[in-house]
């Protein structure tokens, strides 16, 4: 909204811009413009001036053309009518004998975002990627993917392309990491920039002169490539040896993934590597950068699931400092739990003991909770700081109150399943299909580097797998990854079914192929934007007496790795409620639950991102037998 009084400021500032004493002062008439700078960013309609700004760009003060065109690509989708007399000035400032100027000029044509604009940039654009200048090459390489953008359905122009790829041989760095950026804009729909032979040779080689930006980028384009045999493999190794020792966390990281995914075959190599990167990764944790450190302690959970004593002798790089904020602490306290051994245990659980007392209530828990699992091998140490604890009396430790209702329901499920007898629950809890999450009764194997370095030095050990691949389908994020999410399987006589109806649930048919993702989120704007683009892929009435009890069906929901999107409250008529799973596939099942009033069965409607028959009925199984359970346990 304008500011209150706008109108005359313009006037003003119109009458400011047509003075020919405030044009022969070149300090005053650029004041004048940083004015109008000014008040377009405050919000204030600057458009009335634009005859007058686009008179100011003819002048040879390289501060004024920028403050002028800054102000044109503002204002030029609002005047089109006007907008060709600053893309002809633009155009005519690309031809300046002054590299600077026509660097800018094309840079602000390139940003131009106005419908007809690309073929006035098209000749100026190739005109700019054979200039002596590099900072003009820079700019054209770039604005060859913005060109692109401008008309995304357009098919892709061969010969620009062919001109992109030699000049991935420029003399000048940074245009050959713009060429790689623009290639795989460009190339998006094909797959992205091609890597062979004789691009990877040469990239690496010039590895060292480019910045650490630059090298990162590098790094990242080189995983596509793989080396043809074993002699070049370690060529190439070699080559990147020092990018490990970088000052750099993202030339370490990086450098650190190439590693890891060319040497798959050699896990004595990816070991070595994985040693030479630990000094790195400690300083990154204690890096003054709390982004930084947060994502360097993930990438150490990481590592650990493969070298469980890669970081032990260094466990108190891991202490908590008081100024650290809480979720670096809940980090620390995990990584302290898998580093515990017999030579620190001790160390460890009176530092975790002094954490028991925090003045913050979560933190404090996560402590108490940390020392229960380390109880599980160090039980005696465990048990005696506990009891201590006990004596304190102190709220947080020693309530059994639970606020979180999916902790509170799963304990219920636990008290439910403990009444059937000890031995079922070993078999429910140990079977190799059960929830990973209720696997208390066995220890984690060791996982080998193969399995995670894909995503190594990606947001995958920050939010895990499933949630990654939730989040990168919702915002439309290109996410690749090989590895399948680390998900458990179940059949359809999961824990939830009671033993009296145990013989009716084993006559359904089987959906241990069936693998659904735990802790799958998908937020209720998402889940809405999906439903509307598919079509009902399967629909089936249940058997349903009564009413509806939502939070008994939720918590057998959860049980199966089924999110609840939405849910009427008890007693509503007609009640609904909309679910989402995901699978290890990453398939999506949406699901809508009605009942109507005075009605005996309960209606289903699925939806599923990726058709697929055989999921899709195991899917509905999983429903069937929930919904039959539930039935029967009000019942």
């Amino acid at each position: 909204m304008p500011y209150l009084g706008s109108e005359d400021v313009v006037k003003e500032l119109k009458k400011a811009l047509c003075n020919p004493h405030i044009q022969a002062d070149r300090l005053r008439y650029r004041s004048v413009i940083q004015r109008v700078i000014r008040h377009m960013t405050q919000g204030v309609d600057m458009s009335g001036v634009f005859m007058e700004m686009v008179k100011a760009s003819a002048t040879v003060d390289i501060v004024q053309k920028k403050l002028v065109y800054l102000y044109m690509c503002t204002y030029a989708p609002l005047k089109p009518d006007l907008a060709l007399l600053a893309i002809n000035t633009l155009c005519k400032d690309c031809s300046d004998p002054n590299p600077m100027v026509r660097g800018l000029a094309l840079r602000s044509m390139c940003s131009l975002r106005m419908p007809g604009v690309q073929e006035y940039i098209q000749q100026p654009i190739l005109n700019g990627l054979r200039d002596k200048a590099s900072y003009v090459r820079r700019v054209a390489v770039l604005g060859c993917a913005k060109m692109h953008n401008l008309h995304g359905d357009s098919e892709v122009d061969g010969a620009l392309v062919n001109e992109l790829y030699s000049l991935l041989r420029d003399q000048d760095p940074i245009v050959v990491v713009n060429c790689l950026r623009s290639l795989e804009e460009i190339l998006k729909q094909e797959g992205g920039v091609v890597i062979n032979k004789p691009i990877a040779h040469h990239l690496l080689n010039r590895m060292s002169k480019l910045d650490q930006w630059g090298q990162a980028e590098v790094l990242n384009f080189l995983l596509r490539y793989q080396p043809r045999s074993e002699e070049e493999l370690f060529d190439i190794l070699n080559l990147l040896d020092s990018f490990l020792k970088s000052s750099s966390p993202g030339v370490v990281m990086g450098a650190t993934k190439l590693f890891l995914i060319l040497a798959k075959k050699f896990p004595h190599v990816q070991t070595d590597v994985l040693m030479q990167v630990k000094g790195p990764l400690l300083a990154a944790c204690s890096s003054e950068s709390r982004e930084l450190c947060f994502a360097a302690l993930c990438h150490v959970r990481q590592i650990l699931h493969s070298l469980p004593g890669h970081f032990s002798g260094h466990y108190k790089k891991f202490f908590c400092s008081y100024s650290e904020p809480h979720y670096i602490k809940l980090q620390k306290v995990e990584v302290l739990c898998e580093l515990v051994n017999d030579e620190n245990v001790q160390q460890v659980l009176e530092e975790l003991r002094g954490y028991c007392t925090d003045v913050s209530a979560d933190f404090a828990q996560a402590a108490i909770f940390a020392i229960g699992g380390i109880a599980r091998t160090y039980t005696d140490q465990c048990v005696q700081i506990l009891t201590e604890l006990l004596g304190l009396r102190q709220e947080h430790i020693t309530t059994e109150e639970e606020k979180d209702m999916a902790v509170r329901d799963r304990g219920l499920f636990y008290y439910r399943l403990l009444l059937a007898g000890i031995n079922e629950v070993k078999q429910i809890l140990c079977s190799p299909k059960s929830d990973p999450s209720l696997r208390l009764l066995e220890d984690q194997a060791e996982r080998p580097v193969n399995s995670w370095a894909l995503d190594f030095n990606t947001l995958v050990p920050v939010y895990g797998k499933a949630r990654w691949a939730t989040i990168s389908k919702c915002q439309g994020v290109e996410h690749h990854g090989p590895e399948l999410p680390n998900t458990a399987a179940f059949p359809t006589s999961g824990p939830l079914i009671p033993a009296e109806n145990r013989e009716r649930v084993q006559e359904l048919p089987d959906s241990g192929a069936l693998m659904l993702i735990p802790n799958h989120q998908l937020t209720a704007e998402c889940f809405e934007k999906t439903w509307l683009s598919l079509k009902v892929a399967h629909q089936q009435a249940f058997p349903w007496q009564g009413a509806v009890h939502p939070d008994t069906l939720q918590m057998a929901l959860q049980v199966v790795n089924i999110q609840t999107i939405a849910m009427s409250r008890a007693g509503t008529q007609p009640w609904k409620a909309y679910l989402s799973a995901q699978d290890d596939t990453g398939c999506l099942f949406l699901t809508e639950l009605l009942l109507e009033p005075a009605n005996v069965q309960m209606q289903i409607s699925v939806k599923q991102s990726e058709a697929g028959a055989e999921t899709l009925k195991s899917f509905t199984s999983v429903l069937e037998t929930v919904i039959g359970t539930i039935g029967d346990i009000k019942s």
